[in-house]
């Protein structure tokens, strides 16, 4: 482990994920946290963990960003005492709650993420086991039902959360090993802090304003594999509803359940005739 990436979401940290990876560094994200160490942070959140648990997770990693990860920095650094640590804060508090509210919004109605959360059993378990304690632990959220319209995102604790964060990464973080660092000023400061020559690209800026739901859909390795089990559950029960109503159309019921049968038969029959 050579950097740890101390900001918070919403802070600029998939710019910095690929900023680091197009210099040539590998790096676990978000996704990577919960996709390849699930396991692990769930023993985190439910049995707890050693400095020689986070060296095992991370070390044969380069960088390390965003939630759960960068809740835990000072965990990984002890594990890692000779990372270097890159902290990102917005403009202010205000600017930083707007786009997490904004992005927790567009995530929780977008339809096909909630159908992921309904039918692939990858998602349900990293919900229980690392999203959701992660969400309460850091953001002072709690997730809402899955199709509940009933987003509450609590302002004032998300605020504090924020604010604790932060002070404690500046109190504490070395002074000689800390970047203070916003992804608007570019190459220059970034690879003079890591020694390393700047790209003749420009800086990548990713998820703006939180808008990032159809391309992590379309790229996404954990959404990809959530999507294919959706898929299969899909298939599955659609099999399954058919041979049902095939077993009722060959089979009728008793006179007790006619109606409900011919309603069924109906409605079966004028599918058909659109198929």
């Amino acid at each position: 482990m050579k950097i740890i990436v101390a900001g918070f979401p919403k802070t600029g940290t998939k710019s910095m994920d690929e900023a680091l990876t197009q210099l040539g560094y590998k790096v676990y994200g978000h996704t990577e946290n919960l996709l390849i160490l699930e396991k692990e942070w769930t023993k985190v959140f439910y049995e707890g963990a050693t400095i020689e648990d986070f060296r095992k997770m991370y070390e044969d990693v380069d960088a390390v960003s965003d939630v759960p990860a960068c809740y835990f920095w000072e965990e990984i650094l002890w594990a890692f005492p000779d990372s270097k640590i890159i902290f990102m804060r917005r403009k202010n508090e205000d600017e930083w709650f707007n786009s997490l509210k904004n992005q927790i919004e567009n995530f929780h109605k977008n339809f096909a993420i909630r159908l992921l959360k309904t039918t692939s059993p990858t998602q349900w378990r990293i919900e229980k086991n690392v999203a959701s304690p992660t969400a309460r632990l850091a953001l002072g959220y709690v997730p809402p039902a899955i199709w509940s319209n009933n987003i509450r995102i609590n302002e004032a604790l998300a605020k504090k959360k924020y604010r604790a964060h932060n002070a404690h990464v500046l109190q504490n973080a070395p002074k000689d090993q800390l970047l203070i660092y916003n992804v608007s000023e570019g190459w220059e400061p970034l690879c003079a802090f890591l020694k390393v020559p700047v790209p003749n690209s420009p800086f990548p800026h990713k998820n703006v304003r939180g808008n990032i739901s159809k391309e992590w859909l379309a790229t996404d390795p954990l959404l990809i594999k959530m999507q294919r089990e959706m898929y299969f559950s899909i298939s599955a029960a659609a099999i399954l509803l058919s041979y049902g109503i095939y077993k009722v159309v060959k089979n009728p019921p008793s006179a007790a359940l006619s109606s409900g049968y011919t309603w069924l038969k109906d409605a079966f029959m004028n599918l058909l005739s659109k198929s």
